[in-house]
């Protein structure tokens, strides 16, 4: 692996992870922060998806000035597995482009935020990263749901937490947030701070406080493991289909050639028809380009004026879905295509 170039670097660069579960408004809350961005700063951002496909970057390279935000993707994996090689490959390479004000951290949300801090904290980042507030997202309603509660990474990613940001705040009922504590006592995490926000809007101020954590702690590096997260090149059918089953969920994503335009009508109504806990896509229509978010059974979307690259869709599970079945009616709200 490359040295650092110590001289880019003038000072320890104040760095932020931020986390949550699946579907909390992780990359929301990092595009509100990058709206509040200095004009003067130069910041960087690296994220890591659960699925092989990865599309954040997409989403946030188009509501951000490019000039002043580098951003760097490692897709594929729960960041226990992306906080060796590739995680540390990526970081690198935004430590080496330039100098940089603030370096924002999304880990996947099933990764373990307590790899990705040992990994930031260990000797190979020792006096270049100041770690500061680790912020945790969290939909208060799934309190009461124990599929999260009972969840491994759920609950590292309560502990691991210098800040919890209960975001969707105006979704959630008194009881929700009553559940939320009581689950925090039970976890000995009734001293945690807590704040609210809606759709999540969060405080830059919220970056700046100290991580708790003891650096000691954190002497020794996880271990390395090398997952591959250089993309292949299309095929010349102009789509590739991942798949990927990690920790109980299972991930089914497609690319598409830039040429490729999809019918916006029926690409949504698909959407919002399957069974799905999650979908994300970035898609090319003859209107332009088509951002589709959904958790759960809420869709949002928004559309751009032109697209910029190929089309991307990323779909979660928590059984193992008919994915021959799932192509076949998604290539099926192409435009023009009369064969599958």
């Amino acid at each position: 692996m490359q040295s650092i170039n110590l001289s880019v670097i003038q000072q320890a660069l104040p760095t932020n992870v931020i986390t949550g579960f699946l579907g909390v408004g992780k990359t929301s809350a990092i595009q509100h922060l990058l709206k509040q961005k200095p004009a003067s700063e130069n910041w960087a951002v690296l994220i890591n998806e659960f699925g092989k496909v990865g599309i954040d970057r997409q989403i946030l390279g188009s509501s951000t000035e490019q000039a002043s935000v580098e951003i760097r993707e490692v897709a594929g994996g729960c960041m226990c597995c992306s906080a060796g090689l590739p995680m540390q490959v990526a970081l690198n390479q935004l430590l080496r482009s330039r100098k940089l004000d603030r370096l924002l951290i999304e880990p996947s949300g099933l990764g373990h935020p307590e790899e990705v801090i040992a990994s930031l904290a260990g000797p190979n980042y020792r006096g270049l990263l100041d770690i500061r507030a680790t912020l945790t997202l969290v939909d208060a309603r799934h309190f009461r749901d124990p599929r999260y509660t009972q969840h491994p990474v759920f609950q590292q990613q309560l502990h691991i937490a210098d800040s919890l940001v209960v975001n969707k705040s105006d979704l959630s009922e008194l009881s929700d947030i009553q559940q939320m504590e009581k689950t925090l006592m039970a976890l000995h995490l009734d001293e945690l701070t807590v704040r609210y926000c809606e759709h999540a809007q969060l405080d830059l101020d919220w970056l700046t406080a100290p991580a708790k954590f003891d650096q000691a702690k954190w002497a020794n590096p996880p271990r390395v493991l090398n997952v591959e997260s250089v993309e292949s090149p299309l095929p010349e059918s102009g789509f590739l289909r991942e798949d990927q089953q990690l920790d109980g969920w299972y991930s089914c994503g497609w690319r598409f050639a830039q040429d490729w335009q999809f019918d916006e009508t029926r690409l949504l109504d698909w959407c919002q028809s399957q069974q799905a806990e999650r979908i994300k896509a970035v898609i090319n229509t003859p209107q332009g380009s088509l951002i589709i978010n959904r958790v759960e059974d809420h869709l949002n979307y928004q559309r751009k004026q032109t697209g910029d690259g190929e089309s991307r869709l990323e779909m979660l599970f928590r059984s193992k879905p008919a994915t021959t079945t799932l192509e076949r009616a998604l290539l099926g709200c192409r435009c023009d295509y009369s064969s599958v």
